[in-house]
């Protein structure tokens, strides 16, 4: 049986949550392999609404293993909280698992977090300031503290002591900003070590041995390839690999790239960015309140899941929608939030751009280019009639068929799945994806 990757295609924020809920049904292992508690996805099915930031979305279903693979950030505090507000509503947690090769996010990482924007000043990268980018330079840097250092006492202190030195030279010397105590650390996580025991495993050995008794596994991504920090648009990008290029999501649980057989993008109907960075389609009208608005009563609109900040809004960027499936190999799409667009008269989709004079069909680089280059829009004929109720793709008004096909054209990648609402079953399926 295949192993399935859900990766979001453009700069996060595309609704993957809710597509690995609904794919959740047939997996049996539901793996999250990026990232930290600064991404987040919002789930609703019939319990309710539930925003989760480093559990995956497949803890919805008793019957499923989910877990949290190496290439995650954890912040135990986050994460006992998560566990803690799903079982106090009824959701057994009992079978999730955490890598003991997960970094630990660590005090000194959110504190330098934020002393290292308030230095940028205007050319801060907009984090979320949970620590995260930080924990994964001391990753790289071989300092960093892991999962399975927080079960042994001794284990715990040396860790403690000896990269606690370091970065507090670098909080009072470089941000002059009050050193972290030992004794604010240690009880804390160590605490934090014994309630999370139950839940530490290897998280390899799970995946590959559902995968050879041939059960479905569905890897999920958080934030957007376009957020990637080899591949997006840099230097505004996080600080881990959401996409599945370079074997991300292999690496994140421990699997080689040769086990997953399918990768499946997830892409709103339009686009939106949360923080700073370029932004190509990025509009500042009526139309962007209208979108970011819409559903905002029933506490849908476009704020971000785990900061609250409004998103920036944009049309659909099929240059960097382009992009991003060339680089994740996709095999692929979801559409998400169609149903969103039901009220405009008229959809635009950029399908090239403009520079100096020149057209160029390829996303740049640098941010300097990205900051000069001006879309060329196609502008395709509004639906304005409710998707909501709609199940089948034939079923769909014929401009909404239009906009889906000209998308598949565009992106060189059948869409599959199309979301027209947050509930579980507010979804069309095109092809099957398991």
């Amino acid at each position: 049986m295949p192993i399935v990757v859900v990766v979001g295609g453009q700069w996060g924020d595309e609704g993957k949550g809710r597509i690995v809920d609904l794919l959740a049904r047939k997996a049996r292992v539901v793996a999250r392999y990026s990232a930290g508690n600064n991404a987040g996805h919002t789930i609703v099915n019939e319990r309710g609404e539930f925003k989760l930031h480093l559990v995956p979305a497949g803890i919805f279903y008793p019957e499923k293993t989910c877990v949290i693979g190496n290439g995650v950030a954890v912040d135990p505090e986050v994460l006992l909280g998560e566990i803690d507000a799903l079982e106090s509503r009824g959701i057994d947690t009992s079978r999730l698992i955490l890598s003991d090769r997960a970094q630990v996010i660590m005090p000194w990482h959110k504190r330098l977090d934020q002393l290292d924007e308030e230095m940028r000043g205007d050319a801060a990268i907009g984090t979320t300031g949970k620590g995260v980018g930080p924990c994964f330079i001391d990753k790289v840097a071989r300092r960093g503290i892991r999962v399975g250092d927080l079960l042994q006492a001794d284990d715990l202190t040396g860790c403690i002591t000896t990269t606690l030195a370091y970065h507090n030279r670098v909080i009072t010397g470089v941000y002059g900003g009050a050193p972290i105590t030992f004794e604010e650390c240690f009880d804390v996580y160590r605490n934090y070590g014994i309630r999370l025991r139950s839940h530490v495993g290897d998280v390899q050995a799970v995946v590959l041995d559902a995968h050879r008794r041939g059960e479905y596994v569905l890897l999920e991504g958080a934030q957007g390839s376009l957020l990637d920090l080899d591949h997006g648009t840099y230097p505004y990008v996080t600080s881990s690999v959401p996409s599945s290029s370079s074997s991300g999501a292999a690496l994140g649980v421990g699997i080689g790239p040769t086990d997953i057989q399918r990768v499946v993008g997830v892409f709103k109907s339009y686009s939106t960015r949360v923080g700073n960075g370029p932004f190509p389609t990025e509009l500042h009208d009526e139309t962007a309140d209208a979108i970011r608005d819409h559903g905002k009563e029933n506490g849908r609109g476009e704020y971000g899941t785990t900061t609250g900040r409004p998103r920036r809004i944009g049309w659909l960027d099929a240059v960097a929608a382009k992009y991003s499936v060339r680089m994740n190999g996709l095999s692929a799409l979801a559409l998400t939030r169609l149903d969103v667009l039901d009220n405009l008269p008229s959809i635009k989709i950029c399908t090239a751009y403009e520079l100096d004079g020149q057209i160029i069909e390829t996303l740049p680089s640098r941010e300097s280019v990205l900051n000069r280059i001006t879309p060329i829009y196609e502008e395709l004929p509004g639906w304005q009639s409710p998707t909501t109720d709609v199940r089948n793709f034939d079923d769909l008004p014929v401009q909404a068929q239009a906009f889906i096909r000209r998308v598949e054209t565009l992106l060189g990648c059948p869409v599959d799945l199309i979301s027209v609402g947050p509930e579980r079953e507010q979804a069309i399926i095109v092809n099957p994806i398991f």
